[in-house]
C-alpha cells in the first residue's frame, strides 16, 4: 500500500514496506553485521526509525520474520520439486530442500538460527511453521491403525525437532557444511523407519 503525503512524499504501507525491512536485515546479515542496531537497520532499509519497531516490535520479531521467510521459500522449493509417491522419499527430498535452502546463504542463515535460538519478547511460531513443511511431505500418507498410529500423527512435529537439532549443532559451528546433510538425512531416516516398524 502506497500514501501520498501532503508534502509530496510518497510512504509505503503494510507488506511492501515489511519486504523492505526484512531485505534490508538481509543485507545487514550478508555483510558480516549480525549485531545490526534497529538504527542501523532503518538506515539500511532507507525507512524511518520507528518503522522496523512498528512492523516487527524489535530485533527478535525481525529474526523470526527471516526464519519464516527460509521456511516459505522451503516449502515454494518442495512444492516445485515433483515429490515422488513414495513418503519415505518425499521426507527425503524436503530434507535435502531445507538443507539446500540452508546451505544457499550459511553466514546469514547461521545467524538466523542463533538469533531465534535464544528466549525474546517475539512471538515465536517458527515450531508451528516448520511443522507445518514437514506435513506437506507427509501429505496423503494412510492412517496407521495399531500401535504406529499416535506416532504418525506427531511424525511431522518430530520431524521438525529433529532437523531444528541438526540446525543448531550447524549454527554453533559444531557441524560443518559438508555433514549438515548427511546428519539430517540420518535422523530423517531413523524417524521414518521407526515408523515402519511399528
Amino acid at each position: 500500500m502506497t500514501l501520498h503525503k501532503p508534502d509530496g512524499r510518497i510512504v509505503e504501507k503494510g507488506e511492501p514496506v515489511r519486504q523492505r525491512v526484512l531485505d534490508g536485515a538481509e543485507r545487514l546479515l550478508r555483510s558480516g553485521k549480525a549485531e545490526f542496531s534497529m538504527r542501523d537497520l532503518a538506515a539500511e532499509a532507507g525507512v524511518s526509525f520507528a518503522t522496523p519497531f512498528n512492523q516487527f516490535g524489535s530485533k527478535a520479531g525481525i529474526m523470526h520474520a527471516l526464519s519464516g521467510r527460509r521456511i516459505e521459500t522451503m516449502t515454494s522449493r518442495y512444492a516445485a520439486a515433483s515429490p515422488p509417491a513414495n513418503s519415505a522419499r518425499r521426507v527425503r527430498l524436503a530434507v535435502e530442500v531445507a538443507v539446500a535452502v540452508m546451505l544457499d546463504e550459511p553466514a546469514v542463515n547461521r545467524a538466523v538460527m542463533g538469533s531465534i535460538g535464544t528466549a525474546g519478547p517475539a512471538q515465536a511460531d517458527a515450531l508451528v511453521r516448520s511443522t507445518a513443511y514437514w506435513e506437506r511431505a507427509l501429505e496423503g500418507e494412510p492412517g496407521m491403525p495399531g500401535p504406529a498410529e499416535p506416532f504418525v500423527k506427531e511424525l511431522p512435529r518430530q520431524l521438525a525437532f529433529a532437523f531444528r537439532g541438526a540446525l543448531s549443532f550447524w549454527s554453533a559451528g559444531e557441524l560443518p557444511d559438508a555433514e549438515l546433510g548427511p546428519a539430517a538425512l540420518a535422523i530423517a531416516d531413523t524417524l521414518m523407519l521407526h515408523v515402519a516398524a511399528r
